[in-house]
């Protein structure tokens, strides 16, 4: 969120939020304050109290309270997170995140706040400011303290009423903003890869209606200006005087990797036998294929490729006969060496278009991905040290199955954008604290906007010492070429630092409120999963609170412990009363296979006694054809006499026709005997 232009220094503009959020200040100011404050979620109000710790008393360095003394149990924990951070850090981080929850605080600030830190402050040296904490009355462990500001910081940490260029003109955070850029756009695409370069981001390849792509443009964040880079092949030996082009492919890696940019695997119009590994030099504009050594895994595409140190970490992915892999192998940058690695524990199953990211240099999590037919939402890590797989459980909100989409980290957050489950994209941005493996959702977008696309980049930039997320393409229905720029508040790095206490510590908390009369009373406490469901700090008399006897105490938690006893009894009766629910769904599906089974079986028989009949049948058509067969021989013959027949006839026909002295044949026939000769 832009800073109002108002002429004041941070550490003024400090002073004065921290009056108008009711931190040490006046009375004049508490009852605007009281109400702001209220509106704040717990977690904000905390870390506010922790920041105006840290920014007027510096690091936490007392003891920690008792766990019967909730309140300031859980101010000492928002304090305490915030470590060795400067003072000056926190007074910019104060007045960033009151002016996230409130844009418009100075605008409605009274007079009396602004004025008098504007007229105090002026009257003290421009090398030096002194910053005497006001704390809230009661507070047992804040003391007054001065804190020098060199001017050299405070020039730079005042407002500046200039136009502000590039990345600088996004002021909104936690929200994704489409900035105006410049240039001729590149051809929508999705399945491309990117990767940052000098302040550059590098776009490399694609797919686009079925087409591979190879065009390179590259996106000036400083200006946001689109340019295209025209690249050239390089021979792999100067012998060859074969003419190269660059070849299109999509489902790449790249990965920036020693001013260059490296691109692994991908997809293209005729496969590799195996991945292949080319390095893109901005300077000289030239893409060349590295050669490689060992045993390098088969070619394919939709994989994960995370840099690890000096190695690359390759795994899953997509044949070019649509096999789905789950495979691990490793390349060593330095000696361009293959290597397979046989992991322990039960691996991700078969899958591709998966995100993957490296804690500490040692944990490898992936997460998500798809197979033919379905779409995950599982969490593996592998630890590179041991090569062992294992599921942890997740925390928070757990995130829909998804595959295409992108991730990034940000110191130990790592963030989770787009992807789809081929029916619908997916609308939240998430983001998971590494450590503690819990889900949180940063922001959700609305509408058919490019951020909820299957086959997206994101690429990490940074800007004023600020870490800014860029997202470009990808394919929700339709192919995209717009860019889109997150910039995450550094809220969610203090937030996941408070929570990493341990899980006895989290103690349910009661936090005051002053009521009419001036009294203390108990206004709110946390739920049963450590959240605090209201909060007030609005530089109220804490004193009172505090000083509590041992028997009021002990009765408030024995209160609190019984309420927690029933909140459990009640989780307890409902897992059951869930329990008795599945049971009876289990022996309904029980019974219902026991049904199919008998159908199936039923069915079986039915189909072999088909099978006999149709044997039966190809039997009595085998004989058919035989008998049939006889049938045209018995017609030849049949035909041949009475040939023979008609010819025998047609020859006693003629003899009758002809006369005959002795009666020849027929009258010897007929009984007469011949004629004897004279000569007899």
């Amino acid at each position: 969120m832009a800073r109002p232009s108002s002429g004041l220094a941070y550490p003024e503009r400090f002073y004065a939020a921290a009056t108008y959020a009711g931190f040490g200040g006046s009375t004049a100011s508490s009852s605007s304050s009281s109400a702001l404050v209220s509106r704040f979620q717990d977690d904000v109000a905390l870390l506010l109290y922790g920041l105006y710790q840290q920014a007027t008393v510096g690091r936490c360095n007392v003891p920690k309270p008792r766990a019967w003394n909730p309140v300031e149990h859980s101010k000492w924990t928002s304090w305490n997170g915030l470590g060795s951070m400067a003072s000056t850090e926190a007074m910019h981080l104060f007045v960033k995140i009151l002016e996230e929850e409130d844009p418009s605080w100075y605008s409605r600030a009274p007079e009396s706040i602004i004025n008098p830190v504007v007229a105090v402050q002026m009257h003290k040296p421009q090398s030096e400011s002194t910053i005497t904490s006001a704390t809230p009355n009661g507070n047992s462990f804040s003391e007054p303290k001065n804190i020098s500001l060199e001017s050299g910081n405070m020039a730079e940490t005042q407002d500046k009423n200039i136009i502000m260029e590039g990345l600088s003109s996004i002021g909104i955070y936690d929200q994704w903003v489409a900035p105006t850029v410049s240039g001729s756009r590149p051809k929508p695409r999705y399945e491309h890869g990117a990767a940052l370069l000098q302040d550059k981001m590098y776009i490399f390849g694609g797919n686009h209606n079925g087409r591979y792509l190879r065009d390179i443009q590259v996106l000036d964040l400083k200006s946001l200006t689109w340019s295209k880079v025209e690249a050239k092949a390089v021979a792999e030996s100067p012998e060859s005087s074969a003419p190269l082009t660059v070849v299109p492919c999509a489902g790449h890696s790249l990965i920036s990797w020693e001013k260059k940019i490296l691109s692994v695997a991908g997809h293209t119009k005729d496969p590799f036998e195996t991945v292949t590994v080319k390095a893109f030099d901005p300077q000289t504009c030239s893409l060349s294929t590295l050669k490689t050594y060992g045993k390098p895994p088969i070619s394919r595409g939709g994989q994960s490729v995370t840099l690890v140190g000096m190695t690359l970490v390759i795994f899953g992915g997509r044949d070019a006969k649509r096999n789905l892999l789950n495979d691990l192998h490793i390349l060593d940058l330095e000696t361009m060496t293959w290597d397979e690695y046989d992991t322990i524990g039960i691996p991700p199953s078969p899958r591709s278009d998966h995100v993957a990211a490296c804690h500490e240099d040692r944990y490898l999590l992936i997460f998500g991905g798809g197979s033919h037919t379905t779409c995950f939402n599982d969490l593996h890590v592998l630890d590179l040290k041991t090569m062992e797989w294992s599921s942890p459980k997740q925390q928070g909100i757990i995130p829909a199955p998804r595959a295409g989409h992108a991730g990034i980290t940000v110191g130990e957050n790592w963030f989770i954008v787009g992807g789809g489950d081929n029916k619908n994209g997916a609308s939240e941005t998430l983001v998971l604290n590494m450590p503690t493996l819990s889900w949180s959702v940063v922001t959700t977008v609305q509408g058919h906007v490019s951020v909820a696309s299957e086959g997206l980049s994101l690429v990490l930039s940074s800007c004023n010492g600020e870490d800014v997320l860029v997202a470009f393409g990808g394919y929700n229905g339709r192919y995209n070429n717009e860019v889109y720029i997150l910039k995450p508040s550094k809220k969610v790095d203090l937030l996941s630092t408070m929570m990493e206490e341990p899980a006895s510590d989290n103690i349910i908390a009661f936090l005051s409120t002053t009521n009419v009369n001036g009294s203390v009373e108990p206004e709110s406490e946390t739920a049963p999963d450590g959240k605090i469901q209201e909060i007030v700090m609005d530089g109220v008399d804490l004193k009172s609170s505090n000083i509590r006897s041992e028997d009021a105490s002990v009765q408030q938690l024995v209160v609190t412990l019984k309420a927690e006893k029933e909140e459990l009894e009640a989780s307890l009766a409902k897992q059951q009363v869930q329990n008795v629910q599945l049971k009876q769904e289990l022996s309904e599906a029980e019974s219902r296979n026991i049904g199919l089974t008998k159908e199936l079986q039923s069915i079986r028989g039915q189909l072999a006694a088909e099978q006999s009949r149709c044997f039966k049948l190809e039997v009595d058509v085998a004989e058919l054809r035989q008998k049939l067969q006889t049938m045209e021989t018995l017609q030849k013959e049949l035909e041949l006499l009475q040939r023979q027949k008609a010819t025998s006839e047609q020859a006693a026909f003629s003899a009758r026709q002809r006369p005959s002295s002795g009666g020849g044949v027929w009258g010897w026939l007929a009984g007469t005997p011949p004629e004897k000769s004279d000569s007899q």
